[in-house]
């Protein structure tokens, strides 16, 4: 369990029954926004997935599904998604969506082995999205591009939050800053990269870190990223470049930053196979989601995950997620919370 930021002097702005009203508002027009920015449609997703086809995500490589066997298909294994990076390709190549048409969803997720905090519990929700892209978009400017469009969307439904709601002020800088992770390290050497995260959101306000995955000039990665969804890949000359990123805001509530989305330009076949070799992962190109993509059957997009009880927690001036989503908490820490007048979902 990570240790909890609490203050005694933290007074909720809404009380229960508003907060609930509240939800649905962010949620009811924020995702109106991001349809109406990015040109996506809603779709219908899975909660669970077959394991062995390469479908579900990695995240950072080292978490493990909640997986359980299915009694009409003689117990064969399912997992729960992590997140439905790699379906949503799968998905549009389906609907065969020209460039610039994507889709986004619900997606609900369990993560048993998130360490616990502020802003992490087991219960993932968040709005998965996926757009269909040209080739030669695959480009720094195309990802800012997509970036400065999903911070318009939450810019919006702040303001129009603030309108229905006036004790709950917008926060947010004007513009959200580009900075690249291996500037980050250069401009905080002894900083952890958690730390350098915090310095550059209390600066800006509003961030997206780019280039999360691949080794820095430090030989270590800014965070780890699975290799086969964003490309984070270096290239054969050891120049690190990186085509996702994180959206990141500060909190004045907790005084600490708040990763609101991953996202990326997700990976062609060259990319990935450079990073399934650099992580000697090679063996994942036996899968079925690896094989189309390596036999040119799945389209070149962008994409990501946008945290729905983050967007919440944030835009509702809350300090802990357990006060915008339901979820499982240790006793101990349910105790702390209500100590601290923090109301538990």
């Amino acid at each position: 369990m990570s240790s909890l930021i609490l203050s005694k002097e933290y007074r909720s702005s809404l009380n229960t029954e508003k907060t609930e009203e509240a939800i649905k508002f962010v949620k009811d027009h924020f995702q109106q926004s991001l349809a109406s920015a990015l040109n996506l449609v809603r779709v219908t997703a899975p909660m669970v997935v077959e394991t062995g086809t390469g479908i579900n995500d990695d995240l950072n490589g080292i978490e493990r599904a909640v997986t359980f066997p299915i009694k009409a298909m003689n117990d064969a294994k399912a997992e729960v998604v992590h997140s439905l990076s790699k379906w949503k390709r799968l998905k549009l190549a389906g609907l065969k969506f020209e460039p610039g048409r994507g889709i986004y969803t619900d997606m609900n997720a369990l993560r048993p082995d998130e360490d616990l905090s502020n802003i992490h519990s087991i219960y993932v929700d968040q709005w998965d999205w996926e757009l269909t892209i040209l080739q030669q978009e695959r480009t720094i400017d195309y990802l800012k591009k997509t970036v400065r469009a999903i911070y318009a969307a939450i810019k919006k439904t702040a303001l129009l939050l603030h309108e229905k709601y006036p004790s709950l002020p917008s926060v947010l800088p004007e513009t959200i800053t580009f900075i690249h992770a291996e500037t980050l390290l250069k401009e905080y050497p002894n900083y952890t990269s958690k730390q350098r995260e915090d310095a550059a959101a209390k600066m800006y306000g509003a961030i997206f870190i780019i280039g999360i995955g691949g080794k820095l000039s430090d030989g270590k990665p800014h965070d780890r990223r699975a290799p086969d969804y964003d490309d984070w890949v270096t290239t054969s000359e050891g120049e690190f470049k990186g085509l996702n990123g994180d959206i990141i805001f500060w909190s004045p509530v907790l005084n600490h930053s708040i990763e609101l989305s991953s996202m990326g330009i997700r990976v062609c076949k060259n990319s990935l196979m450079e990073q399934l070799e650099l992580t000697g992962q090679e063996i994942r190109t036996k899968l079925k989601w690896h094989q189309l993509l390596l036999n040119d059957q799945l389209p070149y997009t962008v994409g990501g995950g946008i945290g729905q009880s983050r967007l919440c927690m944030f835009l509702l001036n809350k300090m802990h997620i357990a006060e915008v989503q339901s979820s499982i908490w240790p006793l101990s820490v349910r105790e702390q919370l209500m100590d601290a007048n923090i109301n538990i979902l």
